[in-house]
């Protein structure tokens, strides 16, 4: 009998020394099967073959967990989460983690609200709000152990949306491509917003770069609060770039 995508891709992640039990496996196939159905009616996602669902979307949300594993108990925040990534898939594999997903379109949550319930996932909060505003919120304010973001394309706005919602001594991470032209404009955000890139680490030096090619995880480390002027609002982050 051959076994699911889900299985044979995230044994790749099992191999590197993440456990994952049948019943969480069997949580990511019904992950993927919700996302498919959904998706013929709500643009979720590019991908929908399973086996590319598996590695592209489960495994890279979780390449993580091999670069920095929330402590029991951590509070970890999701940044545009849109049909889940990477916090769901963060959800399933530690579930004594509080994991906030934060999407600011309304299909979306919806979509989301249906898929935690589906998955019986207790360890998860969905809010809808843009991130520049949730920042400015007192509960998520410098609350946070781990801020990630998957979706953003610029890397320097991601950590000026993540990094004021990690307290002093957490990492906002930010799952990118190639970010080599990135990175000086990247530092210099990071400081102004009290943080400092502190690692960049490659699929390849995971072991995955043939599964997940061009992928790298950027780490920012919380160093100081945050100055009140951050985040900018969505207008200010497009008119006057890092």
């Amino acid at each position: 009998m051959t076994e699911p995508p889900t299985i044979v891709h995230l044994d790749r992640l099992v191999q590197s020394g993440v456990h994952l039990d049948d019943a969480q496996l069997r949580q990511f196939d019904r992950y993927s099967s919700l996302l498919r159905e959904r998706n013929e009616v709500v643009n979720l996602t590019a991908i929908v073959d399973p086996a590319e669902i598996a590695t592209k979307h489960f495994l890279d949300s979780l390449t993580l967990l091999l670069v920095r594993t929330p402590a029991p108990a951590a509070r970890l925040i999701d940044v545009g989460t849109g049909a889940g990534f990477p916090g769901v898939p963060l959800a399933i594999a530690r579930g004594d983690v509080r994991v906030t997903l934060v999407e600011s379109v309304g299909k979306k949550v919806r979509f989301l609200e249906e898929l935690i319930v589906a998955l019986e996932l207790a360890n998860v909060t969905i809010i809808q709000a843009r991130a520049e505003d949730l920042a400015r919120d007192p509960a998520h304010r410098e609350r946070h152990d781990v801020a990630v973001v998957r979706a953003l394309p610029v890397l320097a706005t991601n950590l000026e949306l993540l990094l004021p919602l990690c307290r002093v001594g957490g990492d906002a991470v930010a799952y990118k491509g190639r970010v080599e032209a990135e990175l000086g404009a990247a530092a210099r955000a990071a400081r102004a917003l009290g943080g400092e890139i502190t690692r960049v680490v490659t699929t390849a030096e995971l072991s995955l770069g043939d599964a997940l090619p061009g992928r790298c995880l950027v780490i920012a480390s919380k160093r100081r609060p945050t100055p009140a002027r951050y985040p900018r609002t969505a207008s200010e982050l497009k008119r006057q770039v890092w």
